[in-house]
């Protein structure tokens, strides 16, 4: 069953940022994952929840998503990314 990597960020240093969105690409492909959404428009029809950056990534299953997660390759990142930027960052497995 598919897993879903769901991110919600607010960019806090653009220049930061974009270092991350360089590197982080090839650490979730080497985990069989991709970009479902990645920016993008962001129309809300309900409630009042705003997010400022939606990322939706999609892995083969949960093993998979948290390996990913968890793998050296993009620990660093990680850190990379909380100096760039601040929001939420969860997973939801698929029908």
């Amino acid at each position: 069953m598919a897993a879903y990597m769901i991110v919600h960020l607010e960019v806090l240093d653009p220049t930061a940022y974009a270092e991350y969105s360089k590197a982080v690409p090839a650490t979730i492909a080497a985990h069989g994952g991709r970009f479902l959404v990645r920016g993008g428009a962001v129309e809300v029809l309900e409630g009042e929840f705003m997010p400022k950056r939606v990322v939706v990534l999609e892995f083969p299953d949960v093993d998979t998503a948290k390996g990913w997660y968890r793998s050296p390759e993009y620990a660093p990142l990680i850190a990379m990314r909380k100096r760039a930027a601040r929001g939420s960052f969860y997973m939801v497995t698929g029908v």
